[in-house]
């Protein structure tokens, strides 16, 4: 995996949130800077999130189309919360900043297995 600020042109972004609540939230966007201001500010924030403001950005990777970040998505919402946990320190404690837009790119074959 390696580290990028920006995705290219196409790319779609799975990433989770946490909530001021402490519960986490996952979701699919083109851009994660803009969807996290959604979130956190403005009428277009997921009714789950606009309740538990402000969120936190706290991963998000990008996949190579729509369809992979959906199937993604979903893997993701499967998993218990302590895995989920895991899964964050895991993709975090690889030395990425903590500010939002700061994610991390990965094939499809590396995102099969989230364990």
């Amino acid at each position: 995996m390696k580290q990028s600020t920006a995705p290219a042109a196409g790319d779609w972004w799975v990433y989770m949130l946490r909530c001021a609540d402490g519960s986490l939230y996952t979701g699919v966007t083109t851009d994660v800077l803009r969807r996290w201001q959604e979130h956190n500010d403005g009428p277009r924030g997921a009714r789950y999130t606009r309740a538990r403001r402000p969120v936190a950005l706290v991963m998000c990777v990008a996949v190579p189309g729509r369809a992979a970040a959906g199937r993604l998505e979903v893997r993701l919402k499967a998993l218990s919360r302590p895995r989920k946990e895991k899964l964050i320190q895991a993709v975090t404690g690889v030395s990425v900043a903590n500010p939002p837009g700061n994610c991390l790119t990965a094939s499809t074959s590396e995102l099969e297995n989230p364990e």
